[in-house]
């Protein structure tokens, strides 16, 4: 019999096929009138049309969302924000344009209204992670968790296939920590396994057919409820070596968690043999080879040398990683670590 605690995270979420025809009406109703629409350099297009959808209410575009939130360009829309006097924030985009508005929340505590165009889920979480001097560093604050969430399947039709993948597989990676999480409990159990099986079943067709819309829709689904099950529970060595492995050598996020994600699994199996039963009903193999399964089958390189870590931050990532203890359910024992580490910097499949 398991004692448990659940906290829902408040949010407003509207989910479907042109929903983001609401945005105005949404900005109306929660009172904003000098609202500053964010996104990446190559989303600016789509930030503007947004700006000209909400009308006299927006009061500009800010185009220069950076992947892993550095702190200067932060630092750079804050002077933005000041000089336009906004008081609401929308984003349009993925975890790089959605971290910029909850970097800006949690300094001023501006309200805001996400508009995800991928699967990252971070827009239904109170977690920021900034990065300053090479380094990543999360924190957890209500400030940064978003007011309203705007989930248009047709949003995210556009996003290429190899992409639609390895994000899909970030936002398995939330679900798959949060079975074995410290925090864990059942309805974020139920949510997580629903999670990861929508994206087991949707990412390989979209990897084939990239305007299938049922399939998009499966796949936004899931991203969705890996968000919730990211920001109700905590996280462990999985998303620890990420956040050390993206911070450190600036490498892709999606890509960084769709290469580690069946190390970290198959390091933990020994500990989890219940939540590796949940995952074999699932995914209808071991678990982790699943997915090592699962990256190949959707087009993502399985390697961390093929999107940019040297082979001397083997050493480097092993020790960032054991620098501050935090709880996973194995013990976190150097040589087993720097021997994952090793695995997926050279791509072979993952061994417990």
């Amino acid at each position: 019999m398991k004692t448990f605690v659940y906290n829902g995270q408040p949010a407003r979420v509207i989910f479907g096929s042109g929903t983001i025809s609401t945005l105005p009406e949404e900005v109306e109703r929660m009172g904003l009138q000098r609202v500053l629409v964010l996104a990446t350099p190559p989303q600016e297009a789509d930030a503007f049309r947004l700006a000209k959808s909400i009308g006299e209410r927006a009061a500009g575009v800010y185009a220069k969302a950076t992947m892993h939130t550095p702190v200067s360009v932060t630092e750079d829309a804050m002077r933005v924000v000041a000089e336009l006097n906004v008081d609401g924030l929308v984003a349009v985009g993925g975890g790089s344009t959605t971290g910029l508005a909850k970097a800006i929340a949690l300094r001023t505590d501006l309200p805001q209204i996400v508009a995800p165009t991928t699967y990252a889920g971070s827009e239904m979480t109170p977690i920021l992670g900034e990065t300053k001097d090479g380094a990543k560093i999360t924190q957890t604050s209500p400030k940064v968790l978003p007011e309203v969430v705007i989930y248009d399947v047709e949003l995210t039709m556009t996003l290429p296939a190899a992409m639609s993948g390895t994000s899909g597989m970030n936002a398995i990676a939330h679900a798959v920590e949060a079975l074995y999480a410290r925090e864990s409990n059942p309805v974020v159990s139920l949510m997580a396994k629903e999670a990861i099986g929508a994206l087991a079943d949707s990412l390989p067709v979209i990897a084939l057919r990239p305007q299938d819309p049922e399939a998009r829709w499966k796949a936004l689904y899931g991203a969705w409820l890996c968000g919730i099950c990211l920001g109700s529970v905590g996280m462990a060595l999985h998303h620890k070596l990420c956040h050390t492995l993206g911070g450190t050598f600036d490498l892709p996020h999606a890509e960084t968690h769709t290469i580690v994600l069946p190390h970290a699994l198959a390091y933990n199996a020994p500990a989890i043999p219940t939540v590796i039963d949940n995952l074999r009903a699932v995914l209808k193999a071991d678990p982790a080879m699943a997915l090592y399964d699962l990256a190949g089958q959707i087009g993502a390189k399985r390697a961390l040398s093929d999107i940019g870590m040297p082979q001397s931050g083997i050493d480097i990532a092993t020790d960032r990683a054991l620098a501050n203890p935090y709880w996973n359910p194995r013990a976190l024992e150097r040589e087993p670590i720097r021997e994952l580490i090793a695995r997926a910097y050279a791509g072979e499949p993952p061994q417990a």
